[in-house]
C-alpha cells in the first residue's frame, strides 16, 4: 500500500496492484504515467487519479453509458501495446468536463485500459 495525498479525495491508501500504468500518459499529460480508479458515490461515474500529480483528477465514465450503441474498434499495435490478449480485460473510458452548464464527454479522445495487465492508453 502507497499513502496518496490528493487535493479532492484527502488521503487515499492505494493497493500498488490497482495501480493503472500509461507508459506514454495521456494527451497533454505524457509525464504522468501512474494512475488510479476511484467510484464516484452512488454513480457510474469514477475519478481518474493522477498518482504523481495529487491535482490531477479526471471525471470518468464508460461510453456506452452515453450512446448505447457505443462501440470502438482497436487497431491490433494498440491492442498489442496494453497487452490485451482478452476482449473480456478491456475497459473503455471516456473523460468528461463542464463547460459552462454543459457536460462534454471526449468521444475522440477515448481511454482504453487492460484491467489484467492493468496498462492503458489514450487513443
Amino acid at each position: 500500500m502507497i499513502k496518496l495525498h490528493t487535493s479532492r479525495f484527502g488521503v487515499l491508501d492505494v493497493n500498488e496492484e490497482k495501480i493503472i500504468n500509461f507508459p506514454s500518459g495521456l494527451v497533454g499529460l505524457p509525464s504522468l504515467n501512474r494512475f488510479i480508479l476511484i467510484d464516484h458515490k452512488d454513480t457510474p461515474l469514477k475519478w481518474l487519479q493522477a498518482i504523481d500529480d495529487p491535482e490531477i483528477a479526471f471525471i470518468v465514465v464508460s461510453p456506452s453509458l452515453i450512446i448505447a450503441e457505443y462501440s470502438l474498434d482497436l487497431d491490433k499495435s494498440v491492442k498489442q501495446y496494453i497487452q490485451l490478449d482478452n476482449e473480456d480485460d478491456l475497459a473503455v473510458l471516456v473523460t468528461m468536463r463542464v463547460n459552462g452548464e454543459d457536460v462534454i464527454a471526449n468521444f475522440q479522445g477515448p481511454i482504453v485500459i487492460n484491467s489484467r495487465a492493468m496498462k492503458g492508453v489514450q487513443v
